[in-house]
């Protein structure tokens, strides 16, 4: 389950002063959507700095995604939402993270202002960690020798890094978020799940349904998605967490066309559960894509293909070997 940050990791939003604990951190500056191996080498590169500063390493993010902000609405396909990211912050070891808001106040910072006002003012940073791409403030004036420059002249070091490799089946890729998107509208998880450097994971409070899925003898727990997830409509092998426990399951992500055609939900089926989940938040990781969705003829025709989804999706779980923890991340 997604839980508050515990002590010895600080989320901080929209911070006025440097936050608590952070006190002239090294932070590690951009979007971090999925938080994926690539990020996560940056991050380590954050977390060696910091080690040789003495000092605490953190992470700076922006909400919502910019493409957000300047579209004028949410039309990014987010891998991984505020509350998932910041329980992968911490679970690298980060001492915490700050999400500035990304509105027209700061969209209109030059990038003078963007160093003094939110790095320097509100952050107190000691030491930052970008990428050789990174460009900052009013129309992407700043670049990263800007950084290098205001930081010799206000007092914080910058590490400038190159396009981060990271290894996947024995070869080192240049990751990117993009591609793991790419590879979920797809419905190629283990992909995605192979650039991640974990399941790719979804959250959400489960719903109330129309009970279909009772009346084929497979009740499941619904939950909407995000109007922008392009995950591939399809049937697949997950496990789930939910109520303090971990379960292997089923579930299935489309508009349900045998029996109703309607808005996007993820239904899903929880081997060796039985109950009422209704208003439980629930974290769904996905392990492999077991077919398409599909309009079958009649319900007994549906009826007999989940019962082949339910055994193909036992021996997946099965062949994983997961414990119950109580969460995914």
């Amino acid at each position: 389950m997604i839980q508050a940050p515990t002590r010895s990791f600080a989320l901080a939003i929209d911070p006025t002063r440097p936050p608590a604990g952070l006190e002239r951190a090294v932070y590690a500056i951009g979007n971090f959507d999925g938080v994926h191996r690539g990020h996560a080498a940056v991050i380590a590169r954050t977390q060696a700095l910091a080690a040789q500063r003495d000092a605490p390493a953190a992470v700076l993010t922006f909400e919502p995604h910019p493409a957000d902000y300047f579209a004028g609405r949410p039309m990014v396909f987010r891998l991984t939402p505020l509350p998932i990211k910041a329980r992968i912050f911490r679970s690298l070891g980060l001492a915490g993270a700050a999400a500035l808001t990304f509105d027209a106040a700061l969209a209109g910072l030059t990038a003078e202002e963007f160093i003094d006002q939110a790095l320097v003012a509100r952050l107190g940073v000691g030491a930052v960690v970008v990428g050789q791409d990174f460009h900052f403030g009013r129309a992407r004036g700043g670049a990263p020798d800007d950084l290098v420059h205001a930081g010799a002249r206000l007092g914080f070091a910058v590490d400038v890094i190159e396009k981060v490799e990271a290894p996947i089946d024995g070869r080192a890729e240049v990751v990117s978020s993009s591609a793991i998107r790419r590879a979920l509208e797809r419905g190629d998880v283990e992909a995605a799940a192979r650039g991640l450097g974990r399941d790719y994971v979804v959250a959400g409070i489960v719903a109330p349904g129309q009970r279909i899925g009772r009346q084929l003898g497979v009740p499941t727990a619904n939950l909407a998605l995000e109007p922008t997830n392009r995950l591939a409509f399809g049937v697949y092998a997950v496990r789930a967490a939910v109520g303090g426990r971990t379960y292997g399951g089923v579930a299935s992500f489309g508009v349900r066309p045998t029996v109703n055609s309607g808005a996007p939900l993820l239904e899903v089926h929880l081997f060796d559960f039985s109950g009422d989940l209704y208003g439980q938040e629930m974290e769904v990781a996905f392990l492999a894509r077991l077919r398409e969705e599909r309009k079958f003829a009649s319900l007994d025709a549906l009826k007999a293909a989940m019962a082949d989804d339910l055994a193909r999706a036992r021996d997946v779980v099965a062949a994983r070997k997961f414990g119950d923890s109580g969460q995914i991340i």
